[in-house]
């Protein structure tokens, strides 16, 4: 089965899940699809709805792999630099942010899904045995990262983990 990816990590789930990967960019997606250069992908519901996804595949299964985020990353030696009441300020704008973007990712996704389902395509949870292996490939692809990354990426993961 041919498989989109679009870069190292999507091409190396293609892989182990027996697929060919086959790299086509979001903008390429809908034509890939309709010439059967692509028969399977992993991608939001956002994406399968702009892309019309529904239009070629039957299934998508709410895996809750790619949820979009956005995220402001702040120096640390700047922030220190700022006045208690200027910190204060960021951190409570950020809480705030936060959670209208938790909301609103929420709700989009929510409705993305929803117009999967409108146009015919059939949305399912993942079955037990798709959940077990979509965590295999994720343990490999964490064990890839951190050959690259080393104690700093472990560090990181288990924070992360332990959170």
């Amino acid at each position: 089965m041919k498989f989109r990816s679009y870069n190292a990590a999507t091409a190396k789930i293609a892989q182990q899940f027996g697929a060919q990967p086959v790299t086509i960019q979001a903008a390429e997606l809908s034509q890939a699809m309709a010439s059967g250069a692509v028969e399977s992908f992993i991608t939001s519901s956002s994406t399968g709805y702009d892309s019309k996804a529904y239009e070629h595949i039957k299934y998508f299964y709410d895996v809750q792999a790619w949820l979009p985020k956005n995220a402001v990353i702040v120096n640390r030696s700047a922030f220190d630099r700022l006045e208690k009441s200027v910190q204060e300020a960021l951190l409570k704008a950020a809480a705030e942010a936060e959670e209208r973007g938790w909301k609103t990712s929420e709700e989009k996704t929510a409705w993305y899904v929803d117009q999967l389902k409108k146009n015919g395509m059939q949305v399912q949870a993942p079955s037990q045995k798709m959940v077990a292996e979509f965590e295999s490939v994720g343990e490999s692809l964490i064990d890839d990262w951190l050959e690259q990354t080393g104690a700093d990426g472990k560090a990181i993961l288990d924070a992360y983990r332990n959170k």
